[in-house]
């Protein structure tokens, strides 16, 4: 779910860099891509933390 989220803020955040380098204008200010892209980045952080702590989790069961 995490990860979904992530793929779709950087793909948001792609999208915006593309149409901006085409020279169609992006639809993002500056602050808004950065924004976009800051919290891309959290929520990948925090899935693969997530995903992380449930393989700990996982290994401390089966011993």
């Amino acid at each position: 779910m995490l990860l979904a989220l992530a793929l779709l803020l950087f793909a948001i955040f792609g999208s915006n860099v593309i149409l901006g380098s085409m020279g169609m204008g992006g639809f993002l200010g500056d602050v808004s891509e950065m924004l976009i892209l800051l919290a891309a980045s959290i929520i990948f952080v925090a899935a693969i933390l997530k995903k992380e702590a449930a393989e700990k989790q996982s290994n401390k069961q089966q011993r």
